[in-house]
């Protein structure tokens, strides 16, 4: 919590398949206190996925009237499916003293970044693109074609990493984990200027 009383507000972002989810669900194991609030999409759930757990599951018409309503912090079109962030839940968080921990694509991120003073965004990046490459073959849920668009816009991400104050490399996940606690610590010390 800042010194107004209001939780600090984490964005991790990245590339698809650079491990936000996974590290994320790491770094909930072994931080105590952070909040994870839950996306909306329109895409459909990959296997072991549950609604209202990993993302709240919507139709394309339901989250377009949400865009109308003004409702999304940030929301943008990834590989053709609809993700967003709610600002009522976001908020309701951060009102109550707790940190919140989004884990969101480099599109909304940005959003966030423009629209939020305090905001501590965090870059994950993977360590090469053949590694990007392997773990998205991996997850064995696109064809060829989908990984290539992946690929494609990844590269681009990359290229927004510099707008981010933190960049953390996903070679190792216990070493992204650790990183990611190390800059939680710090940002909830009383002297934020600690962090490099």
């Amino acid at each position: 919590m800042d010194e107004r009383g209001r939780g600090l507000l984490f964005v991790l972002s990245g590339p698809s398949g650079a491990g936000k989810g996974t590290v994320r669900k790491e770094v909930f194991r072994r931080i105590e206190g952070l909040s994870f609030s839950i996306s909306c999409t329109t895409r459909l759930p990959r296997k072991g996925e549950k609604d209202g757990i990993d993302y709240r599951f919507i139709s394309r018409e339901s989250f377009l009237e949400l865009v109308d309503r003004g409702e999304f912090l940030e929301w943008a079109e990834v590989h053709g499916n609809l993700y967003g962030t709610l600002w009522h839940d976001v908020d309701k968080i951060l009102d109550d003293g707790r940190d919140v921990l989004l884990e969101i694509d480099v599109q909304g991120a940005l959003q966030v970044m423009n629209k939020c003073d305090d905001v501590v965004s965090i870059f994950l990046s993977p360590p090469s693109t053949e590694e990007l490459e392997r773990r998205l073959r991996a997850r064995g849920s696109e064809d060829d074609d989908t990984i290539a668009l992946r690929l494609k816009n990844a590269l681009k991400e990359m290229e927004e990493l510099d707008k981010y104050d933190h960049v953390v490399i996903n070679d190792d996940l216990n070493g992204a984990v650790v990183e990611m606690e190390r800059l939680v610590g710090l940002y909830r010390g009383d002297d934020k200027r600690r962090v490099d």
